[in-house]
């Protein structure tokens, strides 16, 4: 679009005296103003931060350049809305409006509208936010031959965590990988996540699918068995495998949640149908990976009762290491997956506010 509006170039000309002198009366100073008023779309902020089930503005605003008005009058105002993918070839319609037509898109739909608080405003609202909102998205604003466009990131609130199923390691291929987020109440993490998760302070020496089809992990202490111990602290990258056929552990991501965890107390220790069954007489459901990581993350849940979680794995979250209770670091201590007919443990549950 921008090298068609730079093939057409419509000159504006108009004349004035010339003020220095009055007898010049044929003498006149000619103006050119190239290409018209030029179209300007601005993001006020260029990265926003939020969390699961809230909302949000996108800011988006568009002018002209050398009128310092929302529109021309002549065309009328396209804006759209789309994600940006880890493919920058590709991108996710999110939202489309134009005159007093309004279109969302896939899990957008119902939950995105334009603010519209002023006419030149395009921002974008996106309300009771899930875990794929995560990410950045455009804004485009078209109006004839010219449009211009602006890029907002938005960030979640939460924890990255490694997840490996009950086979062991390295037995997931990517759209496994992915499936297994969500059954955990996650989803697969980014570079971008994983990174800040590094950053502050994660180490993990098994390699793991992310969201952009990269297997990476984090190091922050190296040692022989993860790259050397001669290398520098980082985020180590396997680069970009077979999704079908090649087989790791997977990094997810989670944020809040909407309702109640909690560690069930109950008189005896359980198998682990019978800890399902006691969550469900106890209104609730037995909670999943993703959310003893955010309840321990997020909410500062300690407890050094390892309990039954919905994947059959045993855990525990510690916040204030102990004796006896991961002394040396705050964890969600990982048990194992014990034999689920013999074996007697406590039970997390979890109870979604409605």
């Amino acid at each position: 679009m921008k090298s068609l509006l730079f093939l057409v170039l419509i000159s504006v000309c108009w004349a004035e005296p010339h003020p220095s002198n009055s007898s010049l009366e044929n003498e006149r100073i000619i103006h050119i103003q190239e290409n018209g008023p030029r179209l300007l779309v601005v993001a006020e902020q260029a990265k926003l931060f939020s969390h699961r089930g809230g909302n949000v503005t996108l800011p988006c605003k568009f002018y002209h350049e050398h009128t310092s008005t929302a529109g021309s009058g002549n065309h009328k105002i396209r804006v759209k809305w789309t994600k940006l993918t880890s493919d920058y070839l590709k991108e996710v319609d999110v939202f489309v409006a134009m005159g007093h037509h309004r279109k969302s898109y896939g899990n957008y739909q119902g939950r995105v509208f334009l603010r519209e608080s002023s006419e030149n405003d395009a921002s974008l609202i996106i309300t009771n936010i899930i875990l794929e909102d995560y990410g950045r998205y455009k804004c485009e604003v078209i109006e004839g031959l010219e449009d211009d466009t602006a890029v907002v990131a938005l960030n979640l609130e939460g924890v990255v965590f490694p997840y490996s199923p009950r086979l062991g390691r390295y037995n997931l291929n990517f759209h496994e990988a992915q499936r297994a987020c969500l059954d955990q109440d996650s989803v697969i993490a980014s570079f971008d996540q994983l990174y800040d998760a590094w950053r502050s302070g994660m180490d993990w020496c098994n390699a793991g699918w992310l969201s952009d089809g990269s297997v990476q992990y984090p190091i922050t202490k190296p040692r022989e068995p993860c790259g050397g111990k001669n290398t520098v602290p980082g985020v180590r990258n396997y680069g970009f495998w077979d999704k079908e056929k090649s087989r790791y552990d997977v990094f997810c991501f989670t944020s809040n949640f909407n309702g109640r965890f909690y560690y069930l107390i109950h008189p005896t220790k359980l198998t682990y149908d019978e800890a399902v069954q006691a969550c469900l007489k106890d209104g609730a459901q037995i909670a999943k990976v993703g959310q003893i990581f955010a309840a321990w993350k997020l909410l500062g849940y300690d407890r050094c009762d390892a309990g039954w979680l919905a994947d059959g794995s045993v855990r525990y979250p510690i916040s204030r290491p102990r004796k006896r209770c991961s002394p040396n670091e705050a964890a969600v201590r990982f048990v194992g997956f014990p034999d689920k007919k013999h074996k007697l443990y406590g039970v997390y549950c979890f109870r979604a506010y409605n």
